[in-house]
């Protein structure tokens, strides 16, 4: 089952929709800021959108969003969209730093060989150990404390960003932080 987001930050606006849509009407490309959905969306007439704005789409009364029109896949994303992904995944990243880092603290082995951490590029075996050695001592608290303590870490922020993307492009079966898509 998928989980809904209650906020989308918006990619892209179309204010006539897509050239292949039947009815012109104002569109946006957005993404959840918790789930990281990617959705479409029929904006009121007459509201006023840009890029990096907050939507609400929770289930109370919406006051710029008509109706969802439903999932976007990440193929489907206008150039600019996906130009302005990478930058609004950093953001939201960025201002949820605890629980992203929290990830790190708590995740668990996904088989016997596997374990969820590996699932973030740069990490291996031996960067695994490191981790699970120094959060027993202590749970971590920030990306930088998080680099300072396991010896030739990557940037773990950068690390986090990049899997959410390769989630959202379908490049892994595995899904950590996206909600289930496609």
């Amino acid at each position: 089952m998928a989980v809904k987001d209650d906020f989308i930050i918006v990619l892209d606006f179309l204010p006539h929709g897509k050239a292949i849509d039947r009815r012109a009407e104002p569109l946006v490309l957005g993404i959840g800021d918790k789930y990281f959905n990617l959705l479409e969306l029929v904006i009121k007439d007459d509201v006023a959108i840009k890029e990096k704005d907050r939507l609400y789409i929770g289930d109370e009364k919406r006051d710029q969003v008509k109706y969802i029109r439903g999932r976007a896949r990440y193929e489907e994303l206008t150039n600019f969209a996906k130009d302005m992904l990478e930058e609004i995944i950093t953001e939201i990243v960025s201002n949820n730093e605890k629980r992203f880092v929290d990830f790190f603290n708590k995740a668990g082995a996904l088989t016997t060989r596997m374990h969820s951490l590996e699932l973030l590029p740069g990490i291996g075996k031996k960067h695994l150990w490191s981790i699970l050695a120094e959060r027993k001592k202590k749970p971590f608290e920030t990306f930088k404390e998080l680099g300072e303590r396991v010896e030739m870490m990557p940037d773990p922020k950068k690390m986090v960003i990049k899997r959410i993307l390769e989630e959202l492009e379908g490049k892994d079966r595995h899904r950590i932080f996206v909600s289930g898509i496609v």
